[in-house]
């Protein structure tokens, strides 16, 4: 890439390289306290990865395995809505680009 030329996110993210601990989240949201408070909403709204959805129950799905470890989820999150660590050892996302 020259310039100005850095190509759209999805281009960008899409040279990340992810190591995915399997069956082990690293994020875990606490459904109840994020339908009181909306930080649910918030999260699928805000997460550059798109990490969060909600499904038709209310309820947020979680696909941390694409997880950017950027920390804005935990920057909006409601106290005692959202747990989040880092993953494990190797585990987690490699960037490519800077």
């Amino acid at each position: 890439m020259t310039g100005n030329d850095w190509g759209s996110v999805t281009e960008r993210l899409g040279g990340n390289s992810y190591e995915v601990d399997e069956g082990n989240s690293h994020i875990l949201v606490h459904q109840e306290e994020a339908r009181r408070t909306g930080t649910g909403k918030l999260l699928v709204r805000v997460c550059p990865a798109h990490v969060y959805s909600e499904e038709e129950d209310g309820t947020i799905a979680v696909e941390y395995a694409a997880c950017l470890e950027c920390g804005t989820c935990r920057a909006v999150a409601a106290p005692g809505t959202l747990e989040w660590h880092y993953p494990e050892g190797s585990m987690g996302v490699s960037f490519r680009e800077g």
